[in-house]
């Protein structure tokens, strides 16, 4: 399908084919292009690359701002322009970017929800999963989610070949098809080849996934992700009761046992060191409260 602006479309097809970037941050980038420049349109009329400068750039970002955009995504529109300009750059068509006078603003500090520790304690310990092949699917799946901070799509894509029993882990496909490895405990990795025995048994017509419905198909992320809320909300009143919210989770309770952040990032599958540093700021909550409970002069 051709974008409903040509410009757009070499770019588009250089993040597919040659980036080999997902089909759905393909989708976030044109979204983000075809948005500005309609504005450009609109507000300007047909203007050719090499005449748009910082001043459109920055008339668009307003209007956004205006609209009620947060900062974040407005950010990531910046990101977007930014890696199409440059990819412009690169094949020749303009020879300078109108983004280098484009400052981005700042993020609001939003600390990540988690469960507490106490409470994922009772979702294992005293939960009771139904005595069904999904009750038995969705708690190998929570169990995956907060022992490994794997993501949604990460879990779903789960293949049998990726759990290497003799060295306790699991090797992840990630974004950007990134692999990393991820160490499980004896007790998971019992957890999964007891799942896959009575699966085997259960569903000889099935995919090489490793977490499957009783009818031997993927699970779908509308599923897991109403499966993860419906348990959640059984242990935990914070706000948030996604899978994502197991994968800060996981990496929160990392953090405040003294995990070093660079393996974090590790087991993360961040590409930066910035994105799992928004962990450490739970840890320093952490220590604010043990410090007015402990000390006299608090």
């Amino acid at each position: 399908m051709q974008s409903a602006h040509p410009i757009i479309q070499s770019f588009l097809d250089y993040l597919k084919f040659e980036k080999r970037y997902s089909r759905h941050t393909v989708i976030s980038y044109e979204t983000d292009l075809i948005s500005f420049f309609d504005y450009i349109v609109t507000q300007y009329g047909a203007t050719p690359l090499s005449q748009l400068s910082h001043i459109y750039i920055r008339s668009w970002l307003a209007s956004l701002k205006d609209e009620g955009l947060t900062a974040k995504s407005i950010n990531r529109k910046i990101s977007s322009l930014k890696s199409f300009f440059k990819y412009q750059l690169k094949v020749g068509v303009i020879k300078q970017t109108p983004m280098a006078k484009i400052v981005s603003p700042k993020n609001e500090k939003r600390l990540p929800n988690f469960v507490a520790d106490k409470d994922i304690r009772t979702l294992f310990e005293h939960v009771e999963f139904p005595d069904t092949w999904q009750g038995r699917t969705e708690r190998l799946l929570l169990l995956l989610f907060y022992n490994t901070g794997m993501r949604l799509s990460e879990v779903i894509s789960l293949k049998d070949s990726q759990v290497n029993s003799s060295n306790h882990a699991l090797k992840i496909l990630g974004k950007g098809n990134k692999e990393r490895i991820v160490p499980i405990s004896p007790e998971i990795l019992n957890e999964i080849k007891t799942y896959q025995k009575e699966r085997n048994d259960l569903i000889p017509e099935r995919s090489n996934l490793l977490l499957i419905t009783e009818k031997g198909k993927p699970l779908s992320p509308r599923g897991v992700y109403s499966s993860v809320k419906k348990y959640l909300s059984l242990v935990t009143t914070i706000e948030k009761r996604s899978p994502h919210v197991l994968r800060h989770t996981f990496a929160t309770h990392l953090t405040n046992n003294g995990a070093d952040l660079n393996a974090v990032k590790e087991l993360l599958g961040h590409s930066s060191l910035a994105a799992t540093q928004v962990y450490t700021h739970n840890t320093i909550e952490k220590l604010k409260n043990i410090y007015k409970r402990a000390h006299p002069k608090a």
